[in-house]
């Protein structure tokens, strides 16, 4: 009969004694376009929160005060990075018609501003020469 080998690993998982990889969080992204809608976005954070903790998930709150079509957006960047680097298990937003709508807004922006800065002015100037 063969006898299964342990290795120092094996008995340290059995005794409890290896840490468990942290799961993948969870982002909940809350974003308001207006300074008015102050009250709104804490409202729809809490409500986020609330969720999130009944499901029992491990969060971190990503919120911000921005219109959708700017390309500076702070918070919005993080979020791309966390996501980028593979630290996130899913993001969860209160309303995603609207974020679809807004991200596809936000791309067109963003796709528009490289555009010009690559081609700048070039189709609207006029050679001297002519």
């Amino acid at each position: 009969m063969l006898k299964p080998l342990k290795t120092p690993e094996d008995i340290e998982k059995l005794l409890g004694m290896l840490e468990e990889k942290p799961k993948p969080k969870v982002i909940l992204y809350a974003l308001v376009s207006t300074k008015k809608q102050e009250e709104y976005l804490k409202n729809q954070i809490k409500r986020l929160v609330d969720f999130a903790k009944s499901k029992g998930w491990n969060y971190e709150v990503i919120s911000e005060i921005a219109s959708g079509v700017n390309e500076n957006r702070k918070q919005l960047r993080k979020l791309l990075n966390i996501v980028k680097g593979g630290e996130v298990e899913k993001v969860v937003e209160e309303n995603e018609e609207d974020r679809t709508k807004e991200l596809a807004e936000d791309l067109i922006a963003i796709v528009a501003s490289f555009a010009v800065r690559v081609y700048g002015n070039r189709g609207g100037r006029k050679s001297a020469k002519s």
